[in-house]
């Protein structure tokens, strides 16, 4: 049966006919004119019910048998006159004479219709006639309808994917197409054009909207916007800034878990503190009872998060600070009540002090018979640590790791200090993230674990960080099991980069591969431009007055020097400027002064101490500037020159003698014990230069001077001597040593 025929026994248009059809899957194509009667009289009877129409069936049977067939194919729709219609049957149907051979003939007639209905008819469609608009509504009209019409086109397509409406806050920029509204919203294009037309803007599926109208159209939508913060800058990123990178609009700021470092001297228990409070055993697993790895965790306590770095003693917290990245919020230093302060105590003390962070005393190993608590206090308080029972700031917390005695109060007094300290960050936003550690899988390749600083980290982001890039594939948390998402303060391990990051680096995550490419272009291009501060800026700085602290590492050959020297320098205070020691100590000078003078923008100066050449190199990598002195009103007149900005931002060489080596008799390495004669100045414990055959061919250190058995300041010329001697080649005999001092050049 044809659908025409369906529509005309129902009373209705073929185009209502099949709307009802979309309603309800009759299996009925589009494209379909014909169905099966069985099909059509299932179409009859359910239609019927749902519009209440009395259907005539003996009409119906009629229809099906042939009688009555329209063969024409276009609709009509029923009008009032269709009850005047008129099937004549002839005698033949009486005789049972088979429907398909009759000729049917189908008449229209007005026969018996009144006048009057029929002027009344007249009436009713003169008012139906449309109203006449003026040519510039029509125009108008023409427009939005011209508009309306291509855009339905292009959505009106049966077998198109309907785009799913999202959820949760969708991050709109300050400037946004309609189609990428849309594909972000997800809401069909004519929708949002068509409320943007409401709302008086009249704007193509290309054109470019404001927030501003964005929030407004996605209200009226239903769809909960939030302008995003957007990618940072390239520049703020090569500066590693992390305090400008994370600077967000107060509203939108969340508040989030505080992150600890733990820190103190070796076998005080740092690990064992961290053991106590995850209650897992790491110690075991690691040689010799020391952390090997630095490992980022995360535990609840009262229902709030707490992220605790377990770093290998303070040199990961240094080297993330010599990149600018602030990480920690609270440092908890762990003292062992039995042993007391020790120097790398100390160190952990400057460290903090100088990196301005709240320090939180753990007194560990309460339950060992030998343990003082009020002799370490008392040692805490010689280093400016004063208990808050004798009526300082600082909380000492008595526990054990073995006993877990006080380790809850301990959390309770990490969530206070994080209360007081008001941590907060954006959630909602690009995520921003700090390198804690990064190793090699042999499965997942290049992976590292990082602290979320604000935004979401999710599977899936591309993310750039330093040199490295890639896209998040995979995140753990500290126990190995796969997250989706890490929060801010959150740590977790991702694989996906391309190579290593470095510790200490800024990651971030990209909303396009092309900012991406944007960024890697750019920090190429600044590594070949890139260079450390070194000592001259920091001169440069001084006089400037754009600093108001020499901050000086002092390291020397014994107390009572070291004593003199810093007590010295706090003398020598100008009205601007002022020194000051953020750390002292006994001994040579290490790497680690170095990466703290790097950090705390510092110079290292030390007293009848040596620094090795791993130690100098590390010091031109870092531009730390290391000064050498043996005389102690010298050091202290270069000080005050550097105070009171009476120096040049340079140095000036001069070269104080010349030595011919006329005996080697030890080599260890790159040390070497030498004999020789000095041709001509003076040779002290200072750099050299090695001459071969009249050509530069290496540097050194003269560490020790010795003339017989007894130890010398200076060789003058024509003397011999001894020398213990720090070398980059071996010496030989016949090489020439060329001493040489480097002074500061006093202004006029």
């Amino acid at each position: 049966m044809r659908l025409v025929q369906v529509a005309k026994i129902l009373g209705i248009t073929g185009q209502e006919l099949r709307k009802e059809l979309e309603t309800v899957d009759f299996g009925v194509k589009p494209t379909d004119r014909e169905v099966s009667d069985n099909l059509a009289m299932g179409v009859i009877r359910f239609v019927a019910n749902r519009r209440k129409i009395t259907v005539d069936w003996d009409a119906v049977e009629a229809m099906r048998s042939g009688i009555g067939v329209d063969t024409d194919d276009t609709e009509k729709p029923t009008t009032a006159l269709s009850p005047e219609v008129t099937v004549p049957v002839t005698e033949e149907k009486k005789a049972g004479v088979k429907p398909e051979n009759l000729n049917v003939l189908r008449k229209l007639t007005l026969e018996g219709v009144s006048k009057e209905a029929i002027d009344r008819q007249k009436v009713a469609l003169e008012k139906q006639k449309p109203k006449i608009l003026s040519k510039e509504e029509m125009e108008q009209r023409k427009v939005e309808g011209k508009l309306l019409q291509s855009l339905e086109k292009k959505d009106r397509s049966v077998h198109q994917e309907q785009i799913k409406k999202k959820t949760g806050i969708v991050l709109i920029p300050s400037q946004i197409s309609v189609k990428e509204f849309a594909e972000k919203t997800g809401i069909q294009v004519p929708k949002i054009v068509s409320t943007l037309m409401k709302n008086g803007v009249l704007a193509s599926i290309n054109q470019q909207i404001d927030y501003d109208t964005a929030s407004v159209i996605a209200l009226e939508l239903g769809v909960e916007v939030q302008k995003d913060a957007g990618t940072v800058s390239v520049e703020a990123l090569l500066s590693n800034d992390l305090a400008e990178l994370i600077k967000d609009d107060a509203t939108v700021l969340r508040p989030r878990a505080p992150i600890v470092t733990v820190m103190g001297h070796v076998d005080h228990g740092k690990t064992a503190i961290l053991d106590a409070i995850r209650s897992t055993n790491v110690v075991s697993g690691e040689a010799g009872g020391i952390t090997q790895h630095v490992g980022a965790y995360q535990v609840v306590h009262d229902g709030k998060s707490i992220t605790f770095i377990d770093t290998p003693g303070h040199e990961a917290f240094t080297a993330m600070r010599a990149r600018g990245a602030q990480l920690t919020d609270i440092v908890i230093l762990v003292v062992s009540a039995e042993e007391g302060v020790k120097p790398t105590t100390i160190e952990a003390i400057n460290h903090t002090k100088d990196a301005g962070v709240p320090i939180l005393v753990a007194l560990n190993k309460i339950d060992r018979p030998n343990a003082d608590i009020e002799r370490v206090k008392g040692e805490l308080a010689a280093q400016g640590l004063q208990p808050e029972d004798w009526g300082g700031d600082i909380a000492m917390i008595p526990c054990s790791a073995h006993t877990k005695q006080g380790i809850p109060e301990l959390l309770e007094h990490v969530l206070l200090m994080a209360e007081l300290e008001e941590l907060k960050a954006n959630p909602d936003r690009n995520a921003i993230a700090t390198i804690v550690e990064s190793h090699l899988d042999k499965s997942r390749g290049p992976q590292a674990t990082v602290i979320v600083n604000t935004g979401t980290l999710r599977i899936g982001d591309i993310i750039g960080c330093g040199g490295a890039s890639g896209k998040v594939k995979s995140l753990t948390d500290a126990l190995g099991v796969r997250i989706d998402t890490v929060l801010p303060s959150g740590p977790a391990v991702i694989s996906g980069f391309d190579e290593l990051p470095e510790l200490g680096e800024i990651l971030q995550v990209f909303q396009t591969d092309r900012e991406l490419k944007s960024y890697l272009e750019a920090y190429q291009q600044s590594q070949g431009q890139k260079q450390k501060r070194g000592f001259a800026d920091l001169v440069s700085r001084l006089s400037e007055g754009k600093l108001s602290q020499l901050k000086i590492i002092l390291k020397a050959d014994a107390q009572g020097s070291l004593q003199s020297i810093t007590e010295a320098l706090t003398k020598l205070t100008t009205e601007k400027v002022q020194p000051k020691v953020i750390h002292a100590a006994i001994g040579d000078i290490s790497e680690s002064d170095v990466m703290m003078a790097s950090a705390g923008e510092a110079v290292v100066i030390g007293f009848n101490v040596e620094a090795s050449l791993a130690v100098g190199r590390t010091a031109d990598r870092e531009g730390v500037k290391i000064k050498h002195y043996d005389i102690i009103y010298k050091l202290l007149e270069d000080v005050e020159l550097i105070l009171k900005g009476l120096i040049e931002p340079v140095e000036e060489e001069k070269i104080t003698g010349h030595l011919e080596i006329r005996g080697v008799f030890l080599t260890k390495k790159s040390e070497q014990i030498v004999g020789g004669k000095v041709m001509d100045g003076v040779i002290k414990r200072t750099p050299f230069r090695i001459l071969r055959a009249g050509e530069l061919v290496g540097t050194g250190r003269i560490t020790s001077l010795k003339n017989v058995e007894k130890d010398i300041k200076e060789a003058k010329e024509g003397a011999e001597c001894g020398m213990r001697v720090t070398v980059s080649i071996g010496l030989e005999l016949g090489d020439m040593l060329e001493g040489f001092t480097k002074e500061f050049t006093k202004v006029g």
